[in-house]
């Protein structure tokens, strides 16, 4: 099985492991990871790292993220989610333009977000959603996030549709619930589907039931790594290099020069477009330098 990113399309329900465990199943590969969870009862985009495509999780995991979904006003729930218990009703105000534009503009921009409870955050090196299980609560601090860009409307009185882009560790589920507070009616997330990851895309993805025909057809949709990560800047070598980079040695990063303006990863490509390796800016007292990060398979 070669080597790549496979774009599911997650239904409700089963959980990310599930999924990563059910394709790696049918596909036979020696490693299947997701690069970015998404909550069992959430649907959308779950991008699957197979084989040396698991190397590069931590690029994905970390990329500003976009969602659908709606949120229902005027309950709360212990999990800020529809599978969540009902602990708190309360009448939903009468919503106009004016209130709803308020509303965007109080949770765009850089927010403190508190972490909820079920969330697999660790506490004393056990899950928040387990001490949540057992009725417990623990203090957690907020964390910084980022609103890129914010879209709300109203399909019904007592419901709000969204529209979402934001940083990583962001939870719309307690964005709902902020703004249920914020609302003074309480509020909590309906339904969620994630539109893209990075510069991964939903209309890329494959549903998940589908993985085993296009098995079958020899056609599974898997996306060169090369391909994947095209958004880093790419320096290409010619194959006096390539053993040399793939056996980790470092002096062939000497030419590739100083970072652009913020730039901390770029490529290693060969001249048949073939991804070998991914190296890392590293600050030094001495001025900084390149060093391999992920060297991939030929």
């Amino acid at each position: 099985m070669q080597s790549g990113i496979l774009l599911i399309d997650k239904p409700e329900g089963p959980s990310s492991a599930q999924v990563v465990q059910k394709v790696k199943g049918i596909l036979g590969a020696k490693k299947v990871g997701h690069l970015g969870t998404l909550d069992p009862f959430a649907s959308g985009l779950l991008p699957l790292g197979i084989n040396d495509g698991t190397k590069i999780a931590d690029i994905f995991l970390t990329a500003q993220k976009s969602y659908s979904g709606v949120i229902a006003l005027g309950v709360e729930t212990d999990t800020q989610d529809s599978t969540g218990r009902v602990i708190e009703e309360h009448e939903v105000p009468c919503l106009g333009e004016n209130e709803i534009e308020r509303l965007q503009e109080a949770f765009t921009g850089t927010l403190a977000q508190t972490p909820p409870m079920y969330s697999a955050l660790k506490r004393g090196g056990v899950r928040l959603y387990r001490l949540a299980r057992e009725g417990r609560t623990v203090p957690r601090s907020p964390r910084e996030i980022r609103i890129e860009r914010l879209r709300l409307w109203q399909p019904g009185p007592a419901e709000m549709g969204i529209e979402v882009t934001c940083s990583k560790g962001t939870y719309i589920r307690t964005l709902a619930a902020d703004m249920g507070k914020f609302l003074g009616c309480g509020a909590h997330l309906k339904n969620l589907r994630r539109l893209s990851c990075g510069s991964l895309t939903l209309e890329q993805a494959v549903p998940l039931s589908a993985v085993e025909m296009l098995r079958d057809q020899g056609n599974v949709p898997l996306i060169p790594l090369n391909q994947a990560l095209a958004f880093l800047r790419e320096f290409r070598f010619d194959n006096h290099w390539l053993a040399k980079l793939r056996m980790g040695r470092q002096e062939a990063l000497a030419g590739l020069g100083a970072p652009k303006e913020k730039e901390k990863l770029v490529r290693l490509v060969d001249f048949q477009n073939n991804l070998i390796a991914l190296a890392r800016w590293v600050d030094e007292p001495a001025g900084g330098r390149w060093r391999l990060l992920h060297v991939f398979g030929s």
